[in-house]
């Protein structure tokens, strides 16, 4: 394969965006620049330079916009909930779990996993900080211990494998151009890999730090968080009633049930149509809608019309914070693609795959070995992660497993590997400058003492379920 001038820009701008991100810059003005530049050079016309930058954007927006909306249904349904009181009251019953410091750490990371696998770990932190991990510390957890379980938990294992909402196997799918549901469910296998050795790890080094129950040093953890959560406490407790109680108990049951048949449809699938990728993220999004509507006209029937729609503008607000940057990153990535390079370029023939065409000639030079192509795409996620997000880097790692993939390692697989060195990078986990500072500052603890702390069990886990990933698929 002969590399054009195109191809060495591309590539040149890829390199870029990678250090970038490794100094912990933003790296939507490279992403912006080498679309034009790429586009302008491709077709020696700068107007189509400035055509393409827009045709990126609109492309990215297009594949992308299913993600902002099952985020935004989520989000509003969350923010109804808590309007209610009955957010509060679902998990307040799980207080009575905790009877020792030992039971706590597991408590909190099997609740953390299961609401931030619904409603994502950063929405999901202050209501687990403020009523659980209090009880966890007075059991005699400490809170340093307390912040890892929510931060492995939540950031690292539900948000690398994002399974229900599927925004990050949905990118990770898009970029290397393969089917949703292909991506998400080795991630799910993945992400419970690296999840469960970087638990248990983290258990067998700190364990000897939890506390007796009666411990004094508890109740003096507790006073340092005490204004968070008393604040906390004090927004939760209106507007306790009956609706309350009801929708504490309908909302889990139903998306329990939504989990359910997902999973029944899926092992039916040969019988039945099955609903995964984008008919699974719509079906929570649509049983979402209806609970957001339920819940909004019992908290305010006279002005049901207007809390509906502020749930919903937060919800959107909140998924464009989240998401808006991911756009033009995809976009730029998109344009390495021959399925999207087309509609970018404005062409109607063949369309060019700048990236695969750059890797393949490169092929020749790398070791044909499956794990060499997963560690390389291991490390690039972990690189990626380091801005901070998770999820911006993920358009690149699915490109590359698209242009990396052989006979011994498919593209799906590159993919969810990608996507756990990414997530749990810059989701939360081993870096400061991530929304891991909300959990430091939720626990009342040093933020970079926590990275350290997650660093060893992290890094562990990623390398073990790197190596399984090989093996296993």
């Amino acid at each position: 394969m002969e590399l054009t001038l195109v191809h060495w820009l591309y590539g040149l701008f890829t390199l870029l965006i990678i250090l970038t991100m490794i100094f912990r810059k933003g790296v939507v003005l490279p992403s912006l620049l080498g679309t034009f530049v790429i586009a302008s050079i491709y077709h020696a016309n700068i107007i189509k330079g400035f055509t393409a930058i827009f045709n990126a954007n609109l492309v990215a927006a297009k594949e992308l916009f299913n993600i902002f909306l099952i985020i935004t249904f989520m989000l509003a349904l969350l923010h109804s909930l808590r309007d209610l009181g009955a957010d509060r009251r679902m998990i307040l019953p799980i207080q009575k779990l905790m009877i020792n410091g030992h039971v706590s750490y597991f408590v909190l990371v099997v609740i953390t996993y299961v609401i931030s696998l619904f409603f994502w770990p950063t929405p999901a932190v202050p209501l687990i900080c403020a009523l659980l991990v209090p009880a966890a510390v007075r059991a005699g957890l400490p809170a340093m211990f307390a912040a890892i379980a929510v931060a492995l938990a939540g950031q690292g294992m539900a948000l690398s494998s994002d399974y229900i909402i599927q925004v990050a196997p949905g990118l990770s799918a898009k970029s290397a151009g393969i089917e949703t549901e292909l991506v998400a469910d080795k991630a799910l296998i993945l992400s419970l890999i690296a999840g469960g050795v970087a638990i248990v790890l983290a258990y067998i080094l700190y364990r000897k730090t939890i506390r007796p129950k009666n411990d004094p040093l508890n109740e003096l953890e507790l006073q340092t968080m005490q204004s968070t959560t008393e604040t906390k406490n004090k927004a939760y407790s209106q507007h306790v009633t009956m609706w309350s109680k009801l929708f504490s108990v309908l909302v889990p049951f139903t998306l329990l049930g939504v989990v359910l048949y997902m999973i029944y449809t899926k092992i039916m699938a040969g019988r039945t149509s099955g609903l995964e990728g984008g008919d699974g993220a719509a079906f929570i999004g649509g049983v979402a809608v209806i609970l957001l509507l339920l819940s909004t006209v019992a908290y305010g029937r006279q002005h049901a019309l207007d809390y509906i729609t502020n749930h919903i503008t937060d919800g959107f607000v909140f998924a464009f914070k989240a998401m808006g940057p991911v756009i033009p990153i995809a976009g730029f990535f998109f344009l390495g693609s021959s399925d999207f390079a087309g509609n970018i370029l404005g062409l109607e023939s063949e369309s060019p795959a700048l990236l695969f065409d750059i890797v393949q000639s490169a092929q020749t030079m790398l070791p044909q070995s499956g794990l060499f192509a997963a560690f390389s795409v291991l490390i690039i996620g972990i690189i990626t992660g380091l801005d901070g997000s998770g999820f911006s880097g993920l358009p690149l790692t699915g490109a590359l497993a698209a242009s990396l993939q052989n006979s011994s390692i498919d593209a799906s697989t590159l993919a969810a590997i990608g996507q756990m060195g990414s997530v749990w990078t810059g989701g939360g986990t081993i870096i400061a400058w991530s929304s891991l500072i909300a959990i430091a500052g939720f626990c009342g603890v040093s933020v970079m003492e926590l990275v350290r702390k997650n660093f060893l069990p992290v890094i562990v886990g990623l390398i073990i379920t790197t190596i399984a990933a090989v093996y296993i698929f």
